[in-house]
């Protein structure tokens, strides 16, 4: 029964990372509809997908209750609003990336996110890297470095990837909430400024998601595409070790990395490859650090 239920758990995650590492392809679709729109439109569609997930899984009441008790919780009403504005912000500059033609730039975020997260996690956490850890982490730095020296300029839309969702998992710790009820509050939240802005924009011109049939269904359709693979995943993570989740997302900026190049033809130069590399290499060592670690305890 136990590995049933791993295998069920393995199979949620590499789902989950599957559907995060098409999406470049599914706003690609949309790239006629500007990204203030797509993410105004993904906001409140990912809500109301959220509520019915919650109204399907029995937990309606219990959201209900949690929001009656909300008001008298300041840290956890700042702590819901902080997430919100940074997975917003996550959502944002990777569509943002993948519409203007730097989905290569965008996957570069990915990689290097889990090991920004173990960066994020000893300064604030205080947690104690191990030696394979920190090497990694200075294995990646240099391949940003490389970067950095090529475009003259720190690579900003990566390094922003990377810090907003570690920085999210970081406030997400602090919430001890049912994941599909704190996805549906941190949706919540934000869901009334992203239907006053797109008030806003309908007074300017006709909205986008009015032009066709397949605008208005690409557009309702993102809610799906933005909330089920946060729940597979977090289905997955009560089955599935940190360290082999942390050897499945790679999944996701892979594939992100292979429609980028074969899709759309974005240019790769070898600089790109030699930072790849560093990185890559640092995700190895990571992994297999994650791996021995996991063997030594098990022991």
């Amino acid at each position: 029964m136990k590995t049933r239920h791993l295998h069920e758990g393995i199979a949620y995650a590499v789902l989950s990372y599957m559907i995060w590492g098409f999406t470049p392809i599914y706003w690609k679709l949309l790239q006629h509809v500007t990204a203030a729109e797509i993410l105004a439109q993904r906001i409140c569609w990912s809500f109301v997908f959220m509520l019915a997930v919650l109204y399907v899984g029995g937990k309606a009441s219990a959201f209900v209750t949690f929001l009656k008790c909300l008001p008298r919780q300041e840290k956890s009403c700042g702590a819901l609003f902080l997430a919100a504005v940074l997975i917003s912000a996550n959502w944002g500059i990777f569509m943002w990336a993948v519409l203007n033609g730097k989905i290569i730039e965008a996957s570069l975020g990915q990689y290097i996110t889990p090991l920004v997260s173990m960066l994020v996690g000893v300064v604030a956490l205080k947690e104690r890297p191990s030696r394979s850890e920190a090497l990694a982490f200075c294995l990646a730095g240099s391949g940003v470095l490389i970067l950095t020296l090529h475009y003259g300029a720190i690579p900003w839309l990566a390094l922003s990837l990377a810090f907003s969702f570690a920085f999210y998992g970081l406030v997400k710790k602090t919430l001890q909430t049912d994941s599909s009820i704190g996805l549906a509050l941190e949706t919540l939240t934000l869901a009334p400024l992203a239907l006053l802005y797109l008030y806003h924009l309908s007074l300017q011109a006709p909205l986008q998601f009015n032009d066709s049939f397949a605008n208005a269904a690409l557009l309702a359709g993102s809610g799906v595409v933005t909330a089920l693979p946060l729940l597979l995943f977090t289905k997955s993570a009560k089955t599935v070790s940190l360290s082999q989740l942390g050897i499945l997302q790679y999944i996701s900026p892979t594939l992100s990395l292979v429609s980028g190049i074969f899709l759309y033809q974005e240019t790769v130069s070898a600089v790109h490859w030699l930072a790849f590399f560093f990185i890559w290499s640092a995700l190895a060592l990571h992994a297999c650090s994650s791996l021995l670690q996991q063997q030594r305890r098990a022991a």
